[in-house]
């Protein structure tokens, strides 16, 4: 099937373009809740972006302005943008990409009370931000169904093979599909949405945290999560 996503990749931004103005589910920095736009832009930033004090809202749309890129739903990052790691999986019926960056500095494990503990690394930095792209439009319940897919499946890439780190304080999940005045109904598991939504989902995330798990593995060593 044709291809969803347009990368382009210009550091300090990576921006994932779409085929015309698609519907998004999710908690973008700028675009929170169901909205419409045409462009996800991740905007790589470091300590020295964000002093004290900063707006980080107030800086993205700032950046974002100066781009052109003023509808584009914005995720903020301090991993490499040039780490990116993306999936599809279809068939002749259906298409999911995905796209995530991964950082886990930020990152927390649950105890045996289900209480998220405080960030793996010394600095509470590290997020992961997951876009994923539909080529068949679904109703806002299918759409919101979809989201939380793909939070489980990221979470089980996480965890998979021994993995103990749920997510971070600061993840995001992007869902978009095309708009139209009807959609599919269900998203779940069961449902070829579903599969393919889990599968790139899935394997767009394993591929990045095992990228992060083999740069950071001093860290991971230190404290015992190797």
């Amino acid at each position: 099937m044709t291809r969803l996503l347009d990368i382009d990749l210009r550091p300090p931004w990576l921006i994932a373009r779409l085929p015309g103005p698609f519907r998004i589910a999710g908690w973008s920095l700028n675009r929170p809740g169901l909205t419409n736009a045409n462009s996800v832009a991740w905007l790589e930033v470091c300590d020295a972006d964000l002093p004290l004090g900063l707006d980080p809202l107030d800086l993205l749309n700032r950046r974002l302005a100066e781009q052109g890129l003023d509808n584009a739903a914005g995720l903020m990052t301090a991993r490499d943008v040039r780490r990116f790691c993306r999936a599809v999986s279809d068939d002749e019926t259906v298409r999911v990409e995905s796209l995530v960056t991964l950082g886990l500095t930020n990152g927390s494990i649950l105890d045996g009370r289900g209480w998220p503990s405080g960030p793996v690394g010394a600095f509470p930095v590290g997020t992961i931000n997951l876009l994923v792209v539909l080529s068949v439009p679904l109703g806002d319940g299918a759409l919101l169904e979809a989201l939380a897919l793909a939070a489980t499946a990221r979470t089980a890439a996480l965890l998979a093979e021994g993995g103990r780190i749920v997510g971070t304080g600061t993840d995001c999940i992007l869902v978009a599909c095309p708009p139209a005045p009807t959609g599919e109904s269900f998203a779940g598991l069961h449902t070829p949405v579903g599969c393919h939504l889990t599968a790139a989902v899935f394997q767009a995330t394993f591929a990045a945290r095992r990228e992060w798990e083999a740069e950071n593995a001093p860290l991971l060593d230190r404290i015992g999560m190797t």
